[in-house]
């Protein structure tokens, strides 16, 4: 299989800090969602910029990346396992899979098993049986994934399916959940015992979450910062009209209560305002922005 330059996939250096990869997936996934998007191949490029940005914000998965990256594999060359690793185990579509489909083999080689390893069963239940001899119930254990979901599916609660060593099962997510909680299948663990899965929240194209709050960046022209406008915002429960106050300045927040995850209370979806000036596509533009350059000279900043 073919090695995957995940630095390269969201145009990263690979010493870029947290918050660089981070725009750097908010911009792609803008661009690329299948949903806006007209490129051409843009599913398949909005599925590889979620399984980078899975890996790169993950700091044990992202030095595991790091250590292989530093053997000498390079972007296309071909990919073996090394010893210890391979074999898919359902991690990609239960932990932060990209929408439509899973990750790549690439990503399943490489942290499949791994996955597999870390979510091993906390352990033998109470009255968990034992034996050695042939015919012997396998132990009763409690068996612990981790299992992302949509963004959408914890704002409106709903169901996901979920692939477990070759087990599907149809899991019911609650309106609200919250990062860190536990959905319990009872008997569907090791030899009867329970599946316990802990809720992470998928990569989301638009949204980040804070607790209960939800966070977008709304990418502003210079003139609608600083004139005012209203802007159409899409929140988890459907798109809203915004009033941008006059004289808008970049990192201004603004608040949407109780737009946020449901709970009690409800929490809020907070837009942070981001000018881009707009690149000039023709003379009369570029004129334009010379225009500017000289009324506003240097006046530039706080």
């Amino acid at each position: 299989m073919e090695f995957k330059d995940y630095y390269a996939v969201l145009g990263v250096e690979p010493g870029s800090g947290e918050s660089e990869i981070k725009q750097a997936f908010r911009r792609l996934a803008r661009k690329y969602h299948p949903d806006v998007s007209k490129e051409k191949g843009a599913e398949d490029r909005f599925k590889a910029i979620n399984e980078a940005y899975e890996v790169l914000r993950d700091k044990e998965k992202r030095a595991q990346y790091d250590a292989l990256r530093a053997g000498g594999y390079r972007p296309g060359q071909d990919f073996r396992p090394p010893p210890g690793y391979g074999g898919p185990s359902g991690f990609g579509d239960g932990f932060g899979g990209a929408p439509g489909g899973a990750f790549s083999d690439f990503f399943e080689a490489f942290f499949g098993a791994k996955a597999r390893q870390r979510s091993a069963g906390a352990g033998p239940s109470p009255g968990a049986r034992s034996g050695a001899g042939a015919g012997a119930r396998p132990p009763r254990e409690d068996q612990r994934l981790g299992f992302a979901i949509p963004l959408e599916t914890a704002y409106a609660g709903g169901t996901v399916r979920i692939d477990v060593d070759g087990r599907e099962f149809e899991v019911k997510v609650p309106a609200g959940i919250r990062v860190g909680q536990v959905i319990r299948l009872a008997g569907k663990g090791t030899g009867g015992g329970d599946l316990l899965l802990e809720v992470d929240f998928a990569p989301h194209a638009q949204f980040e979450v804070d607790g209960r709050n939800v966070l977008y960046v709304l990418p502003l022209a210079p003139w609608d910062a600083v004139l005012g406008t209203t802007a159409t915002v899409p929140t988890l429960g459907g798109a809203v009209e915004l009033k941008i106050p006059k004289d808008s300045d970049a990192g201004l927040k603004l608040r949407l209560k109780g737009r946020g995850l449901p709970g009690a209370p409800p929490g809020d979806q907070i837009v942070e305002i981001e000018i881009t000036a707009p690149k000039p596509e023709n003379e009369a533009q570029r004129s334009l922005y010379r225009q500017m350059a000289l009324a506003f000279g240097d006046n530039v900043g706080p």
